[in-house]
């Protein structure tokens, strides 16, 4: 059974970074791997989960409209991890942050990892507290 394991979250200071890193099993050899989609999704108390960050299978990224220029993504294929790095940390980056692994029509874009659960992989998700 596939699964997703997420680490590096935390509390932290405003103005601050971290990473967080997803570890994948059991999701099958090498080519199979490289053939998913891979997001970074958040949800903050009382608010909708929300996309972060996504690569798709061709390497491409898109930003959430609230993220972009703070938080990169990664891949490190051999060891079948995704990391995401956040820099300049506020407050409102407080949400219990998800990795997803996708494939077939949750590729694409960020809506689609979200709504076509059914192709998508979820982690337990992993608290990040930004104070001020």
């Amino acid at each position: 059974q596939v699964q997703l394991v997420e680490s590096g979250g935390g509390s932290v200071q405003a103005g601050g970074s971290l990473t967080l890193s997803c570890v994948v099993s059991d999701i099958g050899p090498q080519p199979i791997y490289s053939g998913y989609c891979w997001g970074w999704f958040r949800q903050a108390p009382g608010k909708e989960r929300e996309g972060v960050i996504l690569i798709d299978t061709d390497g491409r990224t898109t930003y959430g409209d609230s993220v972009k220029g703070r938080f990169t993504i990664s891949k490190d294929n051999a060891k079948k991890s995704l990391y995401l790095r956040i820099n300049s940390l506020k407050p409102e980056d407080t949400a219990m942050y998800y990795c997803a692994a996708g494939w077939d029509l949750a590729c694409g874009t960020l809506a689609s990892m979200l709504v076509r659960d059914e192709y998508t992989y979820w982690g337990q998700g992993n608290q990040v507290t930004v104070s001020s």
